[in-house]
């Protein structure tokens, strides 16, 4: 890839960065039109292009994961508009969270002057419960008001571009957005990163250098990533330089109690009952209230712009029947959200920069629990200290932490992001990693939740 395709994609992903802000910060007060398709169509009009589904006459499973299945290369769209920059596109096998043979799909971009030596794998914070808005169908041209993230998020890979990294943006969610599915999404990840090696269309191959990076939901790929490795995937984790993330979801289960009747974060509750709902194959409907069942419906297909600031005052007690009111009564629930606890999930083996605000009350959060307190608005401050401080008395002595005391979840990814550059520059500059081990301070309890009956 030549400097002046790069740099017209910088400039049209700037353009792209301020065109989003519009209709994210407009999406709660816009009326829906009847004529407007609904997002049940969105996602099944995405859903068509062929490249997405496996087609061929051997069963899925008798491929190994990272199996290449098929490829494509492209232009990299931003809201639509091509840019002179090639993509390439992998649909590959994998793993689900129920442990299942699955599809995913990655995108490749070579950077300047690229070798193939060097690659960060970018996963996005596209939060959804759409397949259509995903990254790739962002890259191959979709537009979506789901998928303004992915368009946004264009702008950060550019200086990874410039320095001769291959970037990768794995779909971290799989073909049915199985969203805060987190084993889903480290599977996927690391699936991705065989795959793109498995390509001679990449560049790529067996040895090349692989640094993990992500905020937010994106971060949750990471992390997992990172975490499975060295069981999923050794032959990925030997070749990791490190990761960085910020935003961090560590125990699903405290993360609901923290957002419960916020102001902006409250429609998370809903998002996280579809996806756990979908990703396990539990049905999660027969607890929930007529007035539940009916946000449910709604946000069905939807992403997190349609979630953000529509429910203020939202809280598991009104999404529930009555006799479940506490959602540690519900057995199915419970069960999930352990599952997704990254406090019972292995240590990583490589370098990690966890970043996490704490400035939540600037984004509506203004909860401060007993066993939960304080975070960016919608994950929790203190679940972060203590997974960083259980890696380093686990075993992972190179953990560089930082919380940024006076910024939201938002606002945190902008002291984050150069940081995580610098950062991973370093670790592929075989420099020693830092490490804050001994200086981070104490955080919550990350136990399992215990059942409560239902009233």
């Amino acid at each position: 890839m030549h400097t002046p395709a790069v740099r017209h994609l910088a400039t049209v992903a700037i353009t792209a960065l301020t065109l989003a802000a519009l209709p994210a910060a407009t999406a709660a007060a816009a009326p829906t039109s009847p004529s407007a398709p609904s997002a049940a169509a969105k996602a099944a009009g995405a859903s068509s292009d062929a490249f997405y589904a496996y087609d061929g006459s051997e069963p899925l499973s008798s491929f190994t994961p990272g199996t290449v299945l098929k490829t494509r290369t492209l232009q990299y769209h931003v809201l639509g508009i091509p840019t002179p920059v090639k993509a390439v596109q992998l649909l590959f096998r994998t793993t689900d969270a129920q442990g299942r043979p699955s599809v995913g799909v990655t995108s490749v971009v070579r950077g300047v002057g690229s070798d193939g030596t060097k690659a960060v794998s970018y996963q996005s914070a596209y939060d959804s419960l759409s397949p259509g808005d995903a990254p790739s169908r962002a890259i191959a041209g979709n537009v979506s008001l789901g998928g303004v993230l992915p368009n946004a998020e264009s702008l950060v890979l550019v200086p990874f571009l410039l320095q001769g990294y291959d970037v990768v943006v794995p779909d971290t969610e799989g073909q049915s957005a199985d969203f805060a599915a987190g084993p889903e999404y480290g599977t996927t990840t690391l699936d991705s990163l065989r795959a793109v090696g498995n390509s001679p269309e990449t560049g790529m191959n067996a040895e090349t250098r692989f640094g993990l990076i992500g905020y937010s939901g994106g971060a949750i790929a990471t992390q997992w990533a990172a975490t499975m490795a060295p069981a999923y995937a050794p032959d990925i984790n030997r070749r990791l330089v490190g990761y960085t993330e910020g935003g961090l979801l560590v125990d699903p289960a405290h993360n609901l109690k923290y957002v419960d009747g916020s102001v902006v974060w409250a429609g998370v509750i809903p998002m996280a009952i579809i996806g756990v709902s979908r990703s396990f194959g539990i049905d999660l409907k027969p607890y929930l209230s007529t007035y539940g069942l009916r946000v449910y419906g709604k946000l069905e297909h939807g992403s997190i712009v349609n979630a953000l600031g529509q429910y203020p005052g939202l809280t598991w007690k009104k999404m529930a029947k009555p006799e479940y009111a506490d959602p540690n009564s519900v057995p199915e629930f419970l069960q999930a959200v352990n599952r997704l606890n990254l406090g019972s999930a292995p240590t990583p083996t490589v370098p990690a920069f966890i970043a996490q605000g704490n400035g939540g009350v600037l984004e509506g959060t203004f909860s401060n629990l007993p066993g939960i307190g304080t975070g960016d608005g919608v994950m929790v401050a203190g679940d972060v200290r203590t997974l960083a401080r259980q890696y380093c008395d686990t075993g992972n002595k190179s953990v560089k932490f930082q919380q940024y005391g006076a910024f939201s979840h938002v606002g945190a990814i902008v002291p984050w992001a150069p940081q995580a550059l610098g950062w991973l520059n370093d670790r592929f500059a075989g420099r020693a990693a830092p490490s804050d081990c001994g200086r981070i301070p104490a955080g919550n309890s990350l136990a399992p939740e215990k059942p409560a009956r239902a009233s």
